[in-house]
This record gives C-alpha cells, sequence and structure tokens, in this order.
C-alpha cells in the first residue's frame, strides 16, 4: 500500500519539499500505525530542511541527520489521528483510537500514515477535541512546560517575561505561565498584541515601538524564543536571583549561559525540550476543558507543503501552522 508524503530529499529552501507516494509504513512490535489526520510544520521542522543549525552545531547537526540532506526524507514531529494498525506487543491500543503523539527523532508526521513508538510520546485524545486544534499542542505545549516547569520551577504569583509571544512555543509559554498563576508580559509586534494579552499576558510590549531592554523593569523567569539577543542582554532583564531560558541556542550562547550560572545567582536554561506523555496528557486537559486556546496561523494541505515551509520562514508566523493531509 502507498501513501501520499511531504519529502525533503535535500537541504535548502521551501522549493525542495515535494510530495510524493512512499510506502506505508510498517508497525515494530511496540509501535502503532496512526492515520494521520493533521501535522505540522514547525521552526524545527524548517530549521532542518534548511540546515539551519544553531551556531557551532554545523557539523554536528549534519553528523545526527544527514551530510547533504536528511536521512529522513520525511520530516514532521507531531501529529494527531486515528491508530490504523498495532505492533505485535501493543496492548495499551486499539484500531480506531484517537491519539495525539510527537515521533522524535524518528520524524515522520508529513505523511498520511506514520509508524509512533507508544513507549515515546503518545496519549488518547477525547472525541471533544478536534485534530487540528490537538496537533497545536506537542511543540510549543511541551517545549514551554519543560522550560517552565521542569526547569524554572515556576511558582504562581512569580513574574515571567515571554520574549516571541505570538509564536508557536512564545504562545505556549504565554498560556502555561498564566495557567500557572505567574504575572505575564508578553513581547511581540503590534498586530499581536491583542492575541498575546487575550492568551493571558497582562502587559504587552510592541518591541516595534519599546525596547524591551531599555526597560527598568526585572522578572523572575525570562523565556527567549527568538534567540537575538546575547545571554548578557537577557540577563539585564532578570532578577538577581532569575532564571533566563535560551530556547534557541548555539554552542556559544550555551557557553555564555554556562558561565552566568557558574558566576552568578542567576540560572540559564538549555537544551532540548522533552517529549513527555506526563506533557501532553497535561496540555490535552486544558484543552479539553476549556483553559487553553489552540493559536492556528493557517491550515494547508500537503499540496502547499512549499507554501506551508515558505510561511514558517518568513518567520511571521503566528501560533502553529496546520498542515492537513487531505
Amino acid at each position: 500500500m502507498f501513501m501520499n508524503a511531504l519529502v525533503a530529499p535535500r537541504y535548502g529552501d521551501p522549493d525542495v519539499v515535494q510530495l510524493r507516494r512512499l510506502a506505508e509504513p510498517e508497525a515494530g512490535p511496540r509501535d502503532i500505525v496512526v492515520d494521520v489526520r493533521a501535522t505540522t510544520v514547525s521552526s524545527g521542522d524548517a530549521r532542518i530542511r534548511a540546515a539551519r543549525f544553531p551556531a557551532g552545531m554545523g557539523y554536528v547537526g549534519r553528523m545526527a541527520l544527514g551530510w547533504s540532506g536528511p536521512r529522513r526524507e520525511v520530516l514532521g514531529v507531531e501529529l494527531a489521528g486515528v491508530v490504523a494498525a498495532l505492533g505485535s506487543s501493543v496492548t495499551e491500543y486499539v484500531p480506531g483510537d484517537r491519539v495525539l503523539a510527537m515521533t522524535g527523532v524518528r520524524m515522520g508526521a508529513h505523511a498520511e500514515r506514520c509508524s509512533v513508538d507508544v513507549d515515546h510520546c503518545v496519549v488518547r485524545l477525547p472525541d471533544t477535541v478536534p485534530f487540528d486544534e490537538a496537533v497545536t499542542l506537542p511543540f510549543g505545549g511541551t517545549t514551554a512546560l519543560t522550560f517552565l516547569v521542569d526547569r524554572a520551577r515556576l511558582s504562581a504569583g512569580e513574574s515571567v517575561l515571554v520574549i516571541g509571544a505570538s509564536g508557536a512555543v512564545g504562545a505556549a509559554c504565554v498560556q502555561v505561565a498564566h495557567l500557572l498563576g505567574a504575572e505575564v508580559t508578553g513581547v511581540c509586534s503590534r498586530p499581536n498584541v491583542a492575541l498575546v494579552t487575550s492568551l493571558g499576558a497582562e502587559r504587552v510590549i510592541d518591541y516595534t515601538k519599546t525596547d524591551v531592554f531599555r526597560s527598568d523593569a526585572r522578572w523572575d523567569v525570562v523565556i527567549d524564543t527568538v534567540g537575538r539577543a546575547s545571554v548578557k542582554e537577557l540577563c539585564t532583564l532578570a532578577t538577581p536571583a532569575g532564571r533566563v531560558g535560551l530556547v534557541v541556542a548555539g554552542l556559544p550562547r550555551m557557553l555564555a549561559g554556562a558561565w552566568r550560572t557558574m558566576t552568578s545567582r542567576q540560572r540559564v536554561l538549555m537544551g532540548p525540550a522533552a517529549e513527555s506523555s506526563e506533557h501532553l496528557t497535561r496540555l490535552v486537559a486544558w484543552l479539553d476543558a476549556g483553559a487553553w486556546s489552540p493559536v492556528v496561523d493557517q491550515r494547508l494541505s500537503f499540496q502547499r507543503g512549499v507554501q506551508a515551509h515558505a510561511r514558517v520562514d518568513s518567520m511571521r508566523k503566528v501560533g502553529t501552522l496546520v498542515l492537513l493531509p487531505h
């Protein structure tokens, strides 16, 4: 049996992305094959497609992912869909179950069917949660929970600054911080001020009018989802014992962050986000309860895969770009 899939056979601009017919995946002993109803093109997918690795990570990135092109041509790490087939050792699911999953280094979500390791990061979806809303949760939501809960240990009443508050990760950070009882300030452009406010930010700074680095305010937790400011600049925004989260960090920023952590009371938080079923369960519960607002930039078909990648590359995406197989 064959399926449609988006592939990136080599590194390059969005137009390297192609729609092809590929053999459907088979389920390993602890896998489920999911009929994909919705997936996404994230900033992570775009970085891999373009070989836009963090500073100092180019050689390592190509060694890990492929030298002249992605070793796994079908990108995509998050999906929502219906279980179509089971591996021989899978007892937790049955065909027809609605699921939300992340595939990690296996990728493969940009296809009509995807094989998912049930021991990695997969949860059931309630019937009340639409697939195209559920799929907005994993990439941004698990990153937000990793940085704010696992690493920053955010407490109710603390202050949080989110730089890049209208992107997939930034919007999730605003919502997680608000739901945890923090006082949230978001930084974004003027067209997105109302959106960020609606997600729970008490204050929003329009960076086209106000330079946040000239502010006298200080925050307990600073989350940078953009990656343009230096570690030194970011640390000037935090309280003396504050925490600074680097969602995007190359080798120079990581070294600077490690030095800051060793030589001051401030802590610089960095590293890849955890893909956790526990995190997905929490996010789905918030969405199902109406406490979480899915932020969708566009919904595009597989036939518009090139346009989807171009939209992400434009840096104007708001929230999540949802990709639909049909």
